[in-house]
């Protein structure tokens, strides 16, 4: 998967500056993933978080304009070959069904948004090996009948 320049240029001042995507949150006072999402320009930034984002990682404020624009969302059609994007993928070839199946029966003929939509990641520590947490939460939305 090839990454936009400016998303390299985040990522390696990010890197030499120490600072973490946890770090950011407190900064900005979004939340972390949202904020990695702009860096890999899956999200938009305003003007106001764009300039928080490049004060904190010490870069020229010509990168903040980078940062405010509409992204194109997506990793492409391939499959994604990056072995931890991939397990997401896996994930949803094998309980994509069962999970739309499951949320019919609970909530009707729908979906859940990826626009209304908080994404959280939180570390489990576990004695047989540390586990990840994914929470996802999004508005449903029934489909309109005309």
């Amino acid at each position: 998967m090839s990454i936009p320049e400016i998303t390299q240029v985040l990522l390696n001042a990010k890197k030499d500056k120490g600072i973490s995507f946890g770090d950011l949150e407190k900064i900005l006072g979004r939340d972390e993933v949202w904020i990695a999402a702009v860096f890999y320009r899956q999200a938009s930034a305003s003007e106001a978080e764009a300039k928080l984002i490049i004060d904190a990682l010490g870069l020229d404020t010509v990168y903040a304009s980078s940062l405010t624009e509409y992204p194109v969302k997506g990793l492409g059609p391939l499959v994604p070959t990056d072995p931890l994007i991939y397990r997401f993928y896996e994930i949803m070839q094998v309980y994509g069904m069962p999970i739309k199946e499951v949320i019919h029966e609970k909530f009707g003929d729908g979906i859940m948004s990826a626009i209304d939509f908080t994404l959280d990641i939180e570390k489990e520590e576990d004695p047989k090996g540390d586990r990840v947490k994914v929470i996802m939460s999004g508005k449903f939305l029934s489909y309109k009948k005309w």
